[in-house]
């Protein structure tokens, strides 16, 4: 491998006649355009903070209403400051430095900047009344009321132009509170289903204990915390559920995404990294800009929350004894490379700008021409962000606080994102089409349990014969935020960035590009016997998963739609069916959905095992006639859909009763209710990977360009776990996990499952006797 350049800015000799100092040209020219570089983010970082803080107005409007109502008073000839100026001048001296033209121009600046801010705050405010507004959620699909239209041109016109990813954070209503009524009604309706007679009635004696005595006082703190938080939920959920535990965020947390499924831009491991590592720098560019566009429902008229977007680069979640904590930098210049055991640090900027694909390849060919043997505990030391957390954030405090250890771990956790130059391949395979995703979607999820860096907030992974994945951790966003990344990766490469005939990323290496940096390290025995434990620990983990992937290509969501049904409600019914063949028992069921209509959201619970769903699943095992069974399916249809809605506005279960739960514990109270609530296993843990920018890929005339989504790790020992995507109008992928030590589970059985039952319930609809 070529060593890294050693730019040096000064060098300087003591001679008899004095120092001799020599300046080094190219180095100064470097410090110079990276100060630049730094300056320019620097501006464009206040330019946003200022165009974000003031929409929906902007500088055009402000000079519009302050020249207009200078214009104004000085045709009607009256004072713009309504006196203003002249009673300071009372208590200052403005009078002797001001003409009375001075003193009319100030008086207008000033009384028109305030009418600019007031009108820009009766924008806002009306702006977060709308959004709070969710009644044409439960118009039918396909249709809007005139009520609706009338709402969505308010929206649009109170919305501003041309927003920004932040731009409508401060417009954005807050997270309301359920009453404790309406949420304890909500639960014992959810888990009836799942109760004999004699624990739903002493379940039932609980809840109202609860909704009588111990629940009004802790929702008077809730509700107190609702009106200071900007939302009541996210921080804790943050802290409790991810930050504070202490097992495994390899397979327990962390989640994976994978690269398109029948197409393969190149197979030089090098050129693909360069390409995607480009595209990835790119997003970061544009995201640090504010130019990444807002996400919104609706015909692009009702925004969503982008608080998450945040994090997503130059973070990193440090270990700690009883809870770890996210580490986030403004700026980082590099990103870490890990390949055979050794680590890398390659600078992303060079001459002021940014790395060119072919540059970046060069730079990974560099690393994987590296024949150099890995350090002692270099190897396996990524291990320790694999196994458990108090064990690695001892080791770190211990063996990592100074010297070249903690310089080689900032490189690392300081870095844009981690990437692993897999030394495997990885590959869907038409012949072998079942073991070789299930060998995919396993080596994403956790790989050698040491070659991912899994406190990062993603690694980009690349394989041997280039296909790519990502891993990504779970505390700082949830999933679709990741996923607009990723398509925008995805997007880019192939298509726009492309390749030679060769293979190779297009454009030409750099001459005088320096080399990657190895990271040096120097860990004790002691150190590297920690480091083997957490191996141990995260080597059980990972052979313990049962991975099972597939495209299910008998149809998509096009026949569902023709079946007046929605497509994530006919899927969530079908996995009902489904589980209660697989173990012949119905189970708690978590569905995620998402809250980020409100400032600051993440997810919330959608409980899909329901009376409804579970009638229509004993109909169809039992000897019910087509007819019954379909209007039962509607009726579970339509419950899951209200039940959705729910939790998108704000009054679902699981969230509300989780902040009950904390403020009890702060309390010392101990409720009876609560603890049997939180203590329930998810035995189907379920998530619908959404296609957040249709318009990057078009599937009709390159319906090879589809991506097999993302999955992760089963929730509870003996469950399932269950990732979905809904690709373009004839293909739905299925990621399934589940645990081998489980005799109740079979991540194949189930996935057979899944497919009958999806086949079963569209042959209800007799759509080809209707076509006919």
């Amino acid at each position: 491998m070529a060593e890294a350049h050693q730019a040096v800015a000064f060098q300087f000799t003591v001679s008899p006649d004095g120092i001799d100092l020599q300046l080094c040209h190219e180095a100064l020219r470097q410090i110079y355009l990276s100060g630049l570089h730094s300056w320019k983010k620097r501006f464009i970082r206040f330019k946003n903070g200022v165009m974000t803080g003031v929409y929906p107005g902007s500088p055009g409007g402000f000079m519009v209403v302050v020249v207009s109502y200078m214009s104004y008073n000085q045709y009607r000839r009256l004072d713009p400051s309504m006196g203003l100026i002249a009673k300071l001048g009372q208590h200052m001296p403005i009078s002797r430095y001001m003409s009375t033209d001075s003193q009319r121009i100030v008086g207008g600046v000033l009384v028109g900047t305030g009418l600019w801010v007031t009108i820009i705050m009766i924008m806002r405010n009306v702006l977060k009344s709308l959004l709070s507004w969710h009644g044409w959620m439960h118009a039918r699909h396909g249709s809007v009321s005139w009520s609706t239209r009338l709402w969505l041109i308010l929206v649009k016109v109170f919305s501003g132009r041309k927003p920004m990813l932040y731009s409508f954070q401060n417009s954005l209503p807050r997270l309301p509170v359920p009453t404790i009524k309406d949420t304890c009604r909500r639960y014992l309706e959810s888990v009836r289903p799942l109760m004999e007679d004699e624990r739903y009635e002493r379940m039932e004696g609980l809840t109202k204990d609860f909704e009588k005595n111990l629940g009004p006082r802790l929702q008077w703190y809730l509700k107190l915390k609702s009106w200071w938080a900007s939302n009541y939920v996210s921080d804790w959920w943050e802290e409790y559920i991810y930050l504070r535990g202490r097992g495994p965020i390899m397979v327990n947390s962390n989640y994976y995404a994978m690269d398109f499924l029948y197409v393969f831009p190149t197979s030089i491991q090098a050129a693909r990294a360069g390409n995607a590592i480009h595209a990835i720098m790119l997003y970061r560019r544009k995201l640090d800009r504010a130019q990444v566009q807002p996400i919104y429902l609706l015909a692009n008229k009702v925004p969503l929350c982008s608080a998450q977007w945040e994090r997503m680069f130059n973070t990193n979640r440090v270990p700690g004894v009883e809870t770890d904590v996210l580490q986030h930098v403004n700026d980082s210049k590099h990103i870490a490379v890990y390949h055979k055991g050794r680590f890398f640090k390659v600078w992303m900027f060079y001459d002021g700008r940014l790395l060119l694909p072919r540059e970046i390849e060069q730079q990974m060919e560099r690393i994987l021409a590296d024949s150099s043997e890995p350090l002692p505990g270099e190897e396996k030391l990524a291990a320790l962000t694999a196994g458990d957390r108090t064990p690695w954030a001892k080791a770190r405090e211990t063996y990592f606080g100074r010297g070249k250890n903690k310089n080689s771990l900032d490189a690392i956790e300081k870095a844009a994102f981690f990437v692993t130059l897999d030394d495997t391949e990885q590959r869907f395979e038409e012949d072998n089409p079942v073991k070789s995703l299930d060998s995919y979607a396993k080596s994403l999820l956790h790989g050698k349990c040491y070659d991912r860096w899994f406190d990062k907030s993603f690694n980009l992974i690349v394989f041997k014969n280039g296909t790519m994945g990502l891993n990504a951790e779970h505390s700082w966003a949830d999933a679709p935020i990741i996923g607009h990344l990723w398509e925008h990766v995805l997007s880019m490469d192939p298509l726009k960035l492309g390749y030679t005939e060769e293979g190779h990323c297009c454009g030409e290496p750099h001459p005088n590009l320096p080399g990657p940096q190895r990271l040096s390290w120097d860990v004790p025995a002691e150190c590297q016997e920690v480091i083997q434990s957490s191996l141990t620990v995260a080597r059980n983990l990972a052979d313990d998963v049962d991975s099972h992937i597939f495209p299910f290509i008998d149809f998509g969501k096009g026949l569902i739609k023709k079946c007046r049904t929605s497509p994530d409600a006919f899927i969530q019914i079908a996995l009902q069916l489904a589980h209660y063949r697989d173990k012949k028992k119905f189970c708690l069921t978590y569905e995620a959905s998402m809250t980020r209509l409100f400032r600051e959201g993440r997810t919330e619970t959608v409980r899909s095992c329901t009376l409804e769903t579970c009638a229509f699943v004993r109909a169809m095992i039992g000897d019910e006639t087509r007819e019954e069974c379909l209007s039962l399916l509607k009726l579970a249809a339509e419950k899951h859909q209200n039940m959705y809605r729910l939790a998108m506005t704000g009054e679902g279960i699981d969230r509300h009763l989780f902040c009950l739960y904390v403020v009890s514990k702060y309390l010392g109270e101990d409720s009876p209710f609560l603890k049997e609530v939180l203590s329930d296993p998810w035995r189907l843990s379920t998530s619908q990977t959404p296609l957040q920018q249709v318009e990057l890929f078009d599937l009709v005339r390159h319906p090879e360009y589809v991506s097999s989504g993302g999955g992760f790790g089963p929730v509870a020992d003996d469950g399932y776990g269950v990732s979905y995507i809904i690709v373009g109008e004839n293909l739905i992928n299925f990621h399934i996990s589940s645990k081998h030590s489980s005799p109740e589970t079979d991540s194949h059985r189930f996935g057979a499952n899944i497919r009958q039952a999806m086949l079963d319930i569209l042959d209800l609809f007799q759509l080809e006797k209707k076509t006919k």
